[in-house]
């Protein structure tokens, strides 16, 4: 009998992991998303670490509380003053904010990524916890008997509902979303689900790479988003894009052409129509 067993791609590998929402490991997922920056990762480490500090965690009195806010203050006593979890904003875009080997080992990473690992620590200690995909800045939600409290991943800071409104002016604003003035605030604090969470990582390197002109990392970027969110058709545009700017001509216009044929007629039709007649003269 032949025992071969082939090794499975990152890519391969991050599939498996977002096929279904139905036990979704964000950790895990969010790990697998470093690989694209390092290959080489044992996302395993990675699950091993976060594990230590639950350990760590759970020698405080107050992790195992019958209080859900007596816990939080606990996980964010650790996270925030102890270990030392905070942003980087001298470096906010740098690549590693979004890899969770280097956040767990720098201590610096950007909302989300920060979001992500104490999360898993706050399902361990059986708190009520989700992301938020708040405009501009991913945020945190936690029910206690006082109320629902909204945090930043940067800091655990509490933000009041007028704080939360001042924060989402200037992103309508930017986006000309006035007549979104009388939609209520809490539509904006809809819990994330795993998924939403993984793509807003991957959107976050998306930027990197792609204002680096990384094209070959931004194609893999590109790839996992099409494995996570498969109908979004604009996903299959940027990489389309990615692939001319890298010169795999062929790639390229099987992408763009797919787009325009499942989109009928975009707004950027013409764009795209334009540069696919260039690809068809190279």
């Amino acid at each position: 009998m032949d025992f071969r067993f082939s090794i499975p791609t990152p890519l391969e590998h991050f599939e498996s992991l977002v096929s279904s929402d139905d036990g979704f490991p964000l950790l895990e997922a969010a790990a697998a998303v470093a690989c694209i920056e390092y290959p080489q990762l044992d996302t395993q480490q990675v699950l091993n670490e976060v594990d230590q500090l639950l350990g760590q965690l759970m020698e405080s009195r107050d992790a195992s509380s019958r209080s859900a806010l007596t816990r939080l203050k606990a996980l964010n006593h650790r996270f925030y003053a102890e270990w030392g979890f905070q942003g980087n904003p001298n470096d906010f875009y740098a690549l590693d904010n979004s890899c969770l080997n280097a956040v767990l080992h720098r201590r610096r990473g950007i909302p989300v990524s920060l979001a992500v690992i104490w999360l898993e620590l706050a399902m361990a200690l059986q708190l009520p916890a989700h992301g938020i995909c708040f405009p501009g800045h991913f945020l945190l939600k936690v029910s206690v008997a006082e109320g629902q409290i909204v945090l930043d991943p940067l800091s655990g800071q509490s933000f009041s509902s007028n704080m939360l409104a001042e924060m989402l002016e200037p992103m309508q604003k930017a986006f000309h979303r006035v007549d979104e003035d009388d939609v209520p605030l809490g539509l904006y604090l809809q819990a994330a689900t795993p998924r939403d969470i993984i793509a807003r990582m991957l959107s976050n390197l998306k930027e990197v790479y792609r204002s680096d002109k990384n094209w070959g990392k931004l194609i893999e970027v590109q790839n996992r988003l099409l494995v996570l969110l498969p109908s979004e058709w604009t996903e299959l545009r940027d990489r389309g894009l990615a692939y001319a700017e890298l010169g795999v001509h062929d790639r390229a216009r099987e992408d763009l052409q797919t787009y325009l044929n499942q989109t009928g007629n975009p707004e950027d039709a013409a764009t795209i129509r334009a540069a696919l007649l260039d690809l068809q003269r190279m």
